[in-house]
């Protein structure tokens, strides 16, 4: 289906094999999820699964809630080859790796390179990123929705608010990328990354303070 300019393509359980060996030909995809709420790992459940290659398209798939088996994400999520943008990848991966028992590789946190780079400003969301790098104003009011419903009963607005989470991340990706390079900071943002992983445990295991605060 299309939603204003985004092909959107729907899959239940699992992305098929003809859309995994399309997003296999990518670099690079977006990627973001949506669950029951921000304790995605206790009390809270994952939902949807977006995946864009840049394109103007979004693959949304609702997992199955029963046992979270999606052998095609988990190649796409563990393929070193391909780098996996995302926006705040601490709730993401978290919710990825916990639910569907994978280890995701080559990752880019628009979020964290935001804070390194674009110090002229306390305004780090998607919304803000989106507005700066690709003249768009997102509408984020559908972000508190019910995503455990069926995933075809998700309106054309909930379809869409989905959508947008993804299909602008390659641009932005791109131009933070630049500014990390000019501003000397490239290093400290891998270093960042690195210990991403680690923040996730500790998030996992109840710490979720600065441990590093006096």
């Amino acid at each position: 289906m299309i939603l204003g300019m985004t092909k959107i393509y729907k899959f239940q359980d699992d992305i098929s094999t003809n859309a995994l060996q399309e997003l296999e030909k990518h670099p690079s995809l977006a990627i973001d999820t949506e669950g029951t709420g921000l304790d995605i790992t206790k009390r809270d459940k994952l939902s949807l699964i977006q995946i864009s290659t840049g394109n103007n398209d979004a693959y949304i798939c609702q997992p199955n809630r029963k046992n979270y088996k999606a052998p095609n994400i988990v190649k796409i999520l563990e393929n070193n080859e391909i780098t996996k943008i995302g926006h705040y990848l601490r709730y993401d991966v978290s919710g990825l790796e916990y639910f569907l028992k994978c280890n995701i590789k080559n990752i880019f946190d628009t979020k964290i390179a935001s804070k390194l780079c674009r110090t002229y400003t306390q305004n780090h969301g998607l919304k803000d990123l989106v507005l700066e790098f690709c003249g768009k104003k997102l509408d984020k009011r559908l972000g508190s929705s019910d995503w455990n419903k069926d995933l075809e009963k998700l309106s054309d607005g909930q379809l869409q608010y989905c959508s947008n989470d993804v299909v602008y991340l390659h641009k932005i990706k791109d131009e933070l990328n630049k500014m990390l390079i000019r501003e000397n900071r490239i290093e400290l943002y891998e270093n960042c990354i690195q210990f991403l992983k680690t923040r996730i445990k500790l998030d996992q295991n109840g710490f979720t303070e600065d441990i590093f605060q006096h």
